[in-house]
């Protein structure tokens, strides 16, 4: 038997991960944030490259290549913020890529596409100056005007051709960094990046950077036309925001009680941001597809997560065919390195993703009964369940009843989404059920939405478009006979971010949606990650049962183990 070819994919910017893939595929993965309890943790690797090692039962000495990527240094392998895991070892062998170069790798890899046009739209990646020392063969396919600046520039948007056998680059956009300013409307990254403008957006009218996306869940709240100034504009194919409208903007928020106060002014803002930003991404792409078009497009990047700009997009028809990554963010870096190194470096073939995001560790029925027995829980009701069917009905039934449920099952998903392994579960049209979520258990804002999961069957009965949205990333609107009750999983406005579940890579959850159809005649699930304010994704059975004891949830669920606060039973 041939010895299995272990990658090593690793990102060390802000967002940081591992990922290991075995002969082509992945076979686990994991934020950084998820296992030091850090949001956007990143720097140095070593945790979550152990974690996966110790996953898959293997060594550093089994690993045959590693691939990492930084924003701005090409780290060493005996350092990088602290001691590295390679420290003092010749091998294996370590190369470093470009940030785009990973963002596209990580979508090439996990799309269903064989042949596919790119594109990667975020904040701030690579400084040109690293992209050429990394790419020096690139330096033909940057314009002239970039490569005679003495500004540090770092990239913006990058298009490229991906043909089954290598990526070919069409356009890359560079910006140069912004100025370090105290002012709240200072873009956070690069002059001109559509992903520094909606940061920069969010920090006015929120007071912080602690989740830009949430400006992305006040914009239906607001009105089109109360502002009327435009933030981009486009010159010889590139995209610059202006200077202009900042003077508009002149009552930056000055914390939660200011901001509640003037509700309607910051919901305006917002609608205006994301209406500029929804435009941006659309003439972006098409100036990007009269230079090359092909009917599969991989949209990656941090951008690429703005739902609702995305299925504007899909409703554009550039493409027949788009697949969004579903880590598109930083987080998906080391996916896009590990990738690089199988297809890229080694010269294998593509092997079909199953479309699943789920690659995180199994805690077998050990694990949870030792976390269990260390929390002592005398005054909670605890049930094991042998059969499937009866742990599913139970469950159902006590959604239906109005209880909140926290959700833990098998290995977690990679990405920004709890798409039915670590989610908290509610019934969508029970009264007040949302305000409750966000004011006891989540500890937000009470505009935050939820997002409604569906069988992926089921998905046109209740939403008009129909989309296929497996990754919780593209909106829809809730058919108007469904908004009572749906009224806890739809916005504002009657659009909804939908996960349609598919029992492939998803069976519990998916099965789970049909027993609660059977209790309530609806088959839709309020979805929400398991978590609190401030805090990633539970990883752990004992991160799960800690957010347990310290938010309202009444029930949690730990694979065949269901747990229920004393004054529920």
């Amino acid at each position: 038997m041939n010895k299995p070819i272990y990658i090593l994919g690793t990102g060390l910017s802000h967002n940081g991960s591992a990922v290991l893939l075995k002969d082509g595929k992945i076979c686990v993965a994991i934020e950084k944030e998820r296992i030091t309890r850090i949001k956007h943790d990143g720097g140095n690797d070593t945790v979550a490259i152990q974690y996966c090692l110790d996953a898959e039962n293997i060594t550093i000495d089994d690993i045959s290549l590693v691939v990492q990527c930084e924003n701005f240094t090409i780290p060493s392998r005996d350092r990088f913020k602290g001691k590295r895991i390679f420290a003092e070892r010749p091998n294996p062998e370590i190369i470093t890529i470009s940030h785009h170069l990973a963002h596209a790798y990580s979508a090439i890899g996990t799309s269903p596409f064989d042949e596919c046009a790119v594109m990667v739209i975020d904040g701030c990646g690579s400084p040109l100056e690293q992209y050429l020392a990394l790419n020096p063969e690139e330096k033909c396919n940057i314009p002239e005007h970039f490569l005679a600046t003495n500004e540090m520039l770092c990239e913006k948007d990058s298009f490229y051709y991906y043909d089954g056998q290598g990526l070919k680059t069409i356009y890359k956009d560079f910006s140069p960094m912004a100025e370090s300013q105290k002012d709240m409307l200072s873009l956070p990254t690069t002059c001109h990046s559509i992903g520094g403008f909606y940061a920069a957006v969010s920090h006015y009218v929120f007071g912080n950077m602690d989740d830009v996306g949430k400006l992305m869940g006040l914009a239906p709240y607001g009105k089109t036309g109360v502002f009327n100034m435009e933030a981009f504009y486009f010159e010889n194919q590139n995209l610059y925001v202006s200077q202009d409208w900042k003077a508009f903007l002149k009552n930056p928020s000055k914390g939660y009680d200011y901001f509640k106060e003037h509700f309607s002014y910051y919901a305006d803002v917002a609608k205006w941001a994301q209406e500029q930003v929804e435009s941006a991404i659309l003439k972006c792409i098409t100036s990007r597809y009269s230079l090359f078009s092909h009917p599969n497009l991989c949209y990656s990047g941090g951008v690429a997560l703005n739902a609702v700009a995305n299925a504007k997009l899909q409703d554009a028809q550039l493409a027949q065919n788009i697949y969004w990554e579903p880590a598109a963010a930083d987080n998906g870096l080391a996916l896009g390195c590990a990738f690089y190194g199988w297809l890229h470096h080694l010269k294998m073939p593509k092997f079909q993703h199953n479309e699943s995001t789920c690659f995180g560790k199994k805690y077998i029925e050990k694990d949870i009964e030792k976390a269990i027995q260390a929390a002592h829980y005398d005054n909670f009701k605890i049930s094991h369940f042998q059969l499937e069917d009866e742990l599913l009905k139970h469950c159902a039934s006590a959604i239906n009843s109005g209880k909140t449920m926290a959700w833990f099952h098998a290995e977690s998903e990679f990405g920004p989404r709890a798409l039915g392994r670590r989610s908290i579960l509610a019934h969508p049209g029970i009264k007040g059920m949302k305000q409750h979520i966000n004011r006891n258990i989540k500890f937000r804002e009470d505009f935050r939405p939820f997002a409604p999961a569906v069988r992926e069957e089921k998905v046109s009965e209740y939403f008009e478009k129909g989309r296929n949205s497996p990754y919780m990333i593209l909106v829809d609107k809730t058919r108007k006979k469904y908004s009572d009750i749906l009224q806890n999983t739809t916005h504002e406005d009657g659009s909804a971010r939908v996960q349609t579940v598919n029992k492939q890579w998803n069976e519990r959850f998916y099965n789970l949606l049909g027993y609660f159809e059977k209790e309530s005649g609806i088959a839709v699930l309020l979805n929400t990650s398991l978590n609190r304010r401030g805090m990633p994704m539970v990883e752990t059975p004992e991160h799960a049962i800690a957010l347990f004891e310290e938010t309202s949830l009444d029930v949690l669920v730990l694979e065949n183990f269901v747990i229920e606060k004393k004054q529920y039973f």
